[in-house]
């Protein structure tokens, strides 16, 4: 796993060999997966976006690995998520790239598990998706070091001395990460005044938790959530309830402020922890932010930096493979499964 940015220092400077004949190029089906509609849609734009530059960049190198490039859209749903993943295998792919939510890459590293697809996830951060498999990958930070984190930033910086907590207990993600702020806070000494909980991102009305919150006293509300419910949350916060603690939110809280509809006043002073600075000076990030800005008119969020940093982690992974020709030149069936053993050994 990886909590940095990496994005970038990878960006133009892979030098793959150039002048290879046609009949040299190894051309690499990889098949992303992730929300490209729905209420998850800006975490899967972006895993897509930051992984197309990526593609692009690297076939522009010349060299002799050459990558084809789909994403298929679950709507952050497991069930949906499995049939873009049947898509992607009726399309031949060699490599799955995603998915992009917990919920959905849990169900398909099932199906890559068992079919012996290599599998790499930019964001789902369970500990559950890569749990028993030894071909699921993860470029994020998992779920209990981000609690971890997020729980010792909030002490060393004493953000607040009364925690509350509003969770989606139905989500693999989200309870994950709160478990492990809570034990974290509470090891330090800060009081859990309210740890409230919700089934489903569909729920619309948080006026239960947030009160509970309120009339516990908590000075920080910790929010390890979709920034769906979160943008809700801030609302209902604010303005139907007069609350205004400070709000500390998960990485999932990256994209709020390009949510369409949602007003960004009430993000003033929130706080989240994400694995990547947009406004980075390093040349690498400059790089990667400027291309992105120009292709897409957005700045990119960390699912974008984690999917650009997928595709190269995948690309550098091939080029260690010694018979990847070989490999390339086997029967479908037998090719997707010789590359997923070839790449867990590099």
């Amino acid at each position: 796993n990886t909590a940095n940015t990496g994005n970038t220092n990878n960006s133009g400077t892979n030098s793959g060999d150039t002048g290879d004949t046609a009949s040299d190029v190894i051309t690499i089906k990889i098949g992303g997966i992730g929300p490209l509609t729905g209420d998850n849609a800006v975490y899967g734009l972006a895993t897509d976006y930051g992984a197309q530059i990526a593609v692009d960049e690297i076939n522009e190198l010349g060299g002799n690995i050459q990558f084809e490039y789909d994403f298929q859209d679950d709507t952050g749903v497991g069930e949906t998520a499995v049939s873009a993943y049947n898509a992607l295998k009726d399309w031949d792919v060699d490599i799955i790239y995603g998915c992009t939510t917990t919920d959905p890459c849990i169900s398909v590293a099932a199906e890559t598990n068992s079919d012996r697809y290599f599998q790499l996830t930019p964001s789902a951060s369970s500990t559950d998706v890569t749990a028993g498999k030894d071909n699921v990958f993860q470029m994020c930070f998992t779920d209990p070091g981000q609690g971890v984190a997020a729980g010792n930033y909030v002490v060393d910086n004493s953000l607040g001395t009364k925690i509350g907590v509003i969770y989606n207990n139905g989500s693999a993600y989200s309870t994950g990460i709160a478990e492990s702020f809570i034990s974290t806070v509470e090891a330090a000494g800060l009081e859990v005044v309210a740890a409230e909980t919700y089934p489903s991102d569909d729920n619309t009305d948080y006026n239960v938790q947030i009160t509970a919150c309120r009339d516990a006293g908590a000075d920080l509300v910790f929010l390890p959530i979709y920034y769906t419910p979160a943008s809700l949350i801030l609302n209902q916060a604010k303005n139907q309830l007069n609350y205004t603690p400070t709000f500390f939110g998960g990485d999932g809280m990256d994209g709020i402020l390009t949510m369409e509809g949602f007003d960004t006043s009430l993000a003033d002073g929130l706080m989240l922890l994400t694995p990547f600075n947009a406004s980075a000076t390093d040349e690498a990030t400059v790089n990667f932010v400027t291309k992105y800005e120009e292709r897409y008119g957005e700045t990119p969020n960390q699912f974008a930096a984690d999917g650009y940093d997928c595709i190269y982690a995948i690309y550098e992974a091939l080029q260690q493979v010694d018979n990847l020709s070989e490999i390339a030149a086997m029967d479908y069936a037998e090719r997707h499964e010789a590359l997923c053993d070839a790449l867990i050994g590099v």
